[in-house]
């Protein structure tokens, strides 16, 4: 085999791990920003937070000089003839390698003194649980909305209700190990017979003697508040609720039929089938349309009012404004900067550290060298944020006067091929950060959406036809409610071609009902 010598030129993107920190700070979310942040804060001892009196190095001041609009909002006005003219921001004005461009052959310089900062910030987590019936058990006794406001248990709130009923020590014990058995919603998922061969695998006996107790326990459990609790299914948590109604109000005609039509199979409940209920029922139709709206009241899940859910505040990582009245509107874009961190390089650590140079503080010199980058990377993600959104704003200026109903089509590519940057960059910064406008908080995605075909040969954006059908629906009759069909011929007469499919597809997005579900009995 003869050898021999060959000469090759190539090019290629060489992903530094500074590129591949940028890339993945860019992708996070306002929450998983900040617990990156503080992670790095435990981590690296010469990143700092900069103390308000401080002078700023990176992000908003501190202090009650506000910063130059150029460096954290970006003005987009109109011209005075109509044209729309591209906003100028301050990352505009020096474009800097983007991490999803990979287009560019070279990284970004990482080097300098980095020093940067910004005020971190997690959200806000918490809330109110929804209301919940009120307890007749005594007028000393709160009741379980109070309870749940104030983050109590289900579990806790039950063995409190527990404590009052005169039981054996085993009895108690069974009931306290129910409630303790049950899920998040109040239901009991698992059966008694298994409970009882958990507790006595190898004792046939015992597990006879334990199911007997639990069936006692259970029939104590659900005359528990809130009623329904210790459901094994749907269909008797909401019969334990309407039988306790109708020991209060035993004459109730509707009350007496919603128990009956609850007896017989849930899939003809969903699916409003009055004829075949009142035929197994043997109750009219007046009274069965009466129980399906009584039912349609209680509370499926019982136990969700004590769920102490940590709900995520969506905090904008952009703020539109708008600027100006009458014929002259404009809009100010502008990064939030209650989600934008104070970071900066530790003076007292980096000072020390070059004081003494030498051999045996090259980890020193990599950590402090990482706190540097990682300030550069966030400053960078919020720069191509402010960019991406500032160009959204001139695209879809209409939205901004006139509401979703004046969405223009646009897709990733536009924005991608106008800003210079990757499709890829485009789709990391859209997804999981926020915008604040006049007419709400919306993900950055929200002003993507595909082009229907109109009769005069234009296009309409989907999420501009998601907002017409949400307004045909919102105007309808709740005795005749809109059809699938009827919805598209009613976009046709608009001029936009939308296919029954189409309709159905932006019905289940927009979690709207079917129409049969939709009417009122």
């Amino acid at each position: 085999m003869k050898q021999g010598l060959s000469l090759r030129v190539s090019q290629h993107l060489a992903l530094t791990p500074q590129l591949q920190q940028s890339i993945r700070l860019l992708q996070l979310s306002t929450l998983e920003l900040g617990q990156e942040i503080q992670q790095m804060l435990d981590e690296n001892p010469f990143l700092d937070v900069q103390a308000d009196d401080t002078p700023d190095q990176f992000g908003p001041a501190a202090s009650d000089t506000p910063a130059p609009a150029s460096e954290a909002e970006a003005a987009y006005e109109p011209l005075a003839n109509g044209q729309d003219a591209a906003p100028v921001s301050a990352s505009e004005a020096e474009p800097s390698a983007d991490p999803g461009d990979f287009g560019d052959d070279a990284a970004p310089s990482w080097e300098g003194d980095g020093s940067t900062e910004t005020v971190a910030d997690d959200g806000e987590w918490g809330g109110e649980a929804p209301a919940a019936r009120r307890n007749d058990a005594g007028d000393g006794e709160v009741d379980a909305t109070e309870l749940a406001r104030g983050n109590e248990s289900l579990a806790s709130w039950l063995h409190r209700q527990a404590l009052s009923l005169r039981l054996d020590e085993v009895d108690r014990a069974a009931l306290r190990y129910l409630i303790e058995s049950l899920n998040d919603d109040g239901y009991l998922e698992d059966s008694l017979e298994s409970l009882a061969a958990g507790l006595a695998p190898a004792d046939p006996e015992q597990q006879e003697e334990l199911q007997h107790r639990f069936t006692v326990a259970l029939r104590l459990l659900q005359r528990l508040d809130p009623p329904g609790v210790g459901a094994r299914s749907l269909a008797e948590c909401l019969l334990l609720q309407l039988r306790a109604m109708s020991e209060e109000t035993p004459d109730d005609t509707a009350c007496c039929a919603a128990i009956k039509v609850c007896q017989h199979p849930m899939d003809l409940l969903a699916k409003r089938d009055v004829k075949r209920l009142a035929a197994l029922t043997g109750e009219v139709e007046p009274n069965v349309k009466a129980a399906i709206g009584l039912i349609t009241r209680l509370e499926p899940k019982p136990g969700r009012r004590f769920v102490d859910v940590e709900r995520n505040i969506i905090v904008p990582d952009v703020l539109v404004t708008q600027v100006g009245r009458g014929g002259r509107v404009n809009f100010r874009v502008m990064l939030n900067p209650d989600v934008m961190p104070r970071l900066r390089v530790h003076d007292v650590y980096a000072g020390a550290l070059k004081a003494h140079k030498g051999e045996g503080h090259q980890a020193l010199q990599q950590r402090l060298q990482e706190a540097r980058w990682f300030i550069k990377n966030i400053q960078q993600r919020f720069d191509t944020i402010l960019r991406v959104s500032t160009a959204i704003v001139e695209r879809q200026r209409n939205f901004f006067v006139h509401g979703a109903l004046a969405m223009r089509p646009l897709v990733l590519r536009e924005i991608a091929d106008e800003l210079g940057l990757h499709e890829s960059t485009i789709s990391r910064v859209t997804t999981a950060k926020y915008m604040s406008t006049p007419f709400g908080t919306f993900e950055l995605k929200y002003f993507f959406g595909s082009a229907l075909g109109t009769e005069t040969g234009g296009n309409a954006s989907s999420t501009a036809v998601r907002a017409l059908i949400r307004q045909f629906v919102t105007a309808e009759s709740s005795k005749k409610p809109l059809s699938d069909s009827q919805i598209s011929e009613m976009l046709k007469e608009q001029g936009i071609e939308c296919a029954r499919r189409t309709v159905a597809k932006y019905r289940e997005a927009l979690r709207i009902a079917p129409a049969n579900l939709r009417k009122e009995l």
